[in-house]
């Protein structure tokens, strides 16, 4: 079924973006990042999640970070050619040499509707390293 076929009772949830918060990472996926009917592939998201996630670690951490752990994932509606997607992250845990990060992905479909549905979510974690990319403690400076 095609996005356009879908009844006003199946089409998902409209939302606004978060309020007094800036994206880490905003974007808007080209044909070439899409399957054969127009569906962003999940991979290309999941790097984009991983990119907006480390933002924030890498100014806490005060420089370099690794991704050790993708903690959950879940993708609630497609994204599709065209759409701005917004990817909003903050920090919800750190340990000793970790960071944990929430990241939260919008879609604004159509412009001029101005149509937003929440796409995916993910928790992530990231390890400050050195310059030799050994574990680091966060409070420690590269």
């Amino acid at each position: 079924m095609t996005e356009q076929q879908q009844t006003a009772s199946e089409r998902p949830e409209t939302t606004t973006l978060p309020a007094g918060k800036d994206p880490m990472l905003r974007v808007i996926p080209m044909p070439a990042d899409a399957n054969y009917t127009g569906d962003i592939f999940g991979g290309w998201i999941m790097s984009q999640v991983d990119l907006a996630g480390s933002v924030p670690a890498m100014r806490l951490a005060k420089g370099r970070v690794a991704t050790i752990a993708v903690n959950s994932f879940v993708f609630k509606q497609p994204v599709f050619v065209g759409d701005l997607v917004s990817f909003y992250a903050e920090v919800i845990k750190v340990g000793r040499t970790s960071i944990t990060v929430d990241v939260t992905v919008y879609a604004q479909r159509r412009a001029a509707r101005e149509e937003c549905v929440r796409v995916t979510e993910a928790v992530l974690t990231y390890v400050a390293v050195d310059a030799n990319r050994r574990p680091r403690v966060v409070s420690e400076q590269q």
